[in-house]
């Protein structure tokens, strides 16, 4: 019989392991969903260089906003960055590059990197910027253009419930980019407001099994940005 391990840790031990450099998934659609506390001890730590792979790029002082202005982010792929005022200074000014693509296509070359795909074929953008430097191809009368799947080295996900198998139960609109992500990098690390025993949640109830996560961590909802936030419906 597997027997499986408890990936029950401390948050940080858990960051710790993300080097310099590293290339980061982080779930999240504005504020609810995003691994607050994750970031907060991201930060803390001091890790640089990283590339970002975000719906959004919050505000400027939750969630990815304090790595951006703190300099720590070198490379943003987002859908939007309309409301984090320093990340479009950042941009302007060259110090952060970053890379837009509609927010269906993000999530697609997310979804097309945890099912192990290369990318997917599609038809949106054509003959527009967003299809500019896209190889195509032609097939059954109809033109393509090919769009590569997006993996990262880590995933921080948000989650409202846990077991220490790392079986992760989301909330609401929460639950938003976290599953995809969770399937899409080489190592998962996720935050819950709370961690059960080893086999205490019901099957039928888990939304991204243990088989993608690497480590679990209990947050307190207190002490998270998410705020009014930690309960999305």
């Amino acid at each position: 019989m597997t027997r499986l391990n408890h990936k029950h840790t401390t948050l940080e031990a858990a960051i710790a392991a993300i080097p310099d450099g590293a290339s980061i998934m982080v779930g999240g659609f504005g504020t609810p969903g995003t691994p607050c506390a994750l970031l907060d001890e991201l930060l803390a730590q001091g890790q640089k260089r990283l590339t970002l792979i975000k719906n959004d790029a919050n505000e400027p002082d939750i969630g990815i906003g304090p790595l951006i202005r703190a300099g720590r982010v070198e490379r943003l792929i987002t859908s939007h960055i309309g409301l984090n005022r320093v990340a479009i200074e950042e941009m302007n000014q060259g110090r952060l590059s970053v890379e837009i693509h509609p927010q269906g296509l993000l999530a697609e070359k997310i979804r097309c990197a945890g099912a192990g795909h290369y990318g997917f074929l599609t038809d949106i953008g054509l003959g527009t910027e967003i299809g500019e430097g896209r190889r195509e191809i032609d097939c059954d009368g109809r033109t393509w253009a090919i769009e590569p799947a997006i993996r990262a080295d880590f995933a921080l996900v948000h989650a409202d419930l846990a077991d220490a198998y790392g079986n992760l139960v989301y909330r609401g609109t929460a639950i938003n980019f976290n599953p995809l992500m969770a399937m899409a990098a080489d190592r998962v690390i996720a935050q819950a407001y709370r961690v059960e025993a080893a086999g205490r949640l019901a099957p039928a109830s888990i939304h991204t099994p243990c088989a993608f996560i690497s480590q679990v961590v209990q947050v307190d909802p207190a002490d998270d940005q998410q705020g009014d936030h930690a309960h999305a419906v």
